[in-house]
């Protein structure tokens, strides 16, 4: 079964986080509800993110502070900030949306459409993110053991646990192929792509260390890429 990706959003207005909970819920993903920027940085604390929608007008610490607050955290900072925002007060408040770490600005009333097609990216990057790591995980277990285990704990060979590393990394590359394409079709978001990019990067880098490892490839055993 696999894991829905948690999107957190963030306003002090009730109305407003109810009618994003609206648009939202046809991705089947899990909304979690933030009514100020200390209650967001508190649920950052223990969850993991796909993408944050940041409201700009809020009492105390505004969506900017916030924002700040999430980027100066390493286990936050590469989380996605679209910022929400009433009020246009023109190119200079944008910018300053962006400085502060957001890969989009979008002003209210938005369309409910554009705004769930752009959350949909960046929970399917999180996703092909998420089974990237699982990969990269059973790659370490046959380079550090020389065998894994099998669901049910049995001990696998390790021509088998290849096979199904590389039938896996298989899937996620052509699902991140798809991904990139739709992205460049829909002419999506410079972050988005660059986003994708490095998606792709690091699945070449571990298809590049798993290719390392089949028989009649070299003795030397591949550093696993990093996955930051």
């Amino acid at each position: 079964m696999v894991q829905k990706a948690k999107i957190l959003l963030v306003d002090d207005r009730p109305e407003n986080l109810l009618a994003l909970e609206a648009i939202l819920s046809a991705l089947d993903q899990t909304l979690v509800r933030a009514s100020c920027g200390e209650e967001a940085l508190k649920a950052l604390l223990t969850d993991d993110f796909a993408v944050i929608l940041l409201d700009v007008q809020m009492p105390g610490m505004d969506g900017f502070e916030t924002a700040a607050h999430i980027k100066r955290r390493e286990r936050t900072r590469d989380i996605p900030i679209i910022f929400l925002t009433a009020i246009n007060h023109g190119p200079h408040h944008t910018f300053r949306g962006y400085a502060a770490g957001a890969v989009d600005y979008i002003s209210k009333p938005f369309d409910p459409w554009v705004l769930r097609a752009k959350v949909s990216v960046f929970v399917e990057l999180y996703m092909k993110n998420c089974q990237l790591r699982e990969q990269a995980a059973l790659l370490r277990l046959q380079l550090e053991g020389g065998g894994g285990k099998t669901a049910v704990g049995e001990a696998k060979e390790p021509a088998g646990l290849l096979a199904e590393l590389s039938a896996r990394l298989a899937a996620v590359e052509e699902q991140a192929e798809a991904l990139s394409k739709q992205l460049d079709d829909e002419s999506a978001d410079a972050a988005a792509v660059a986003t994708a990019a490095h998606l792709e990067r690091k699945l070449t880098g571990l298809r590049r260390a798993l290719d390392a490892l089949e028989p009649g490839a070299g003795n030397g055993a591949p550093s696993v890429p990093s996955q930051n």
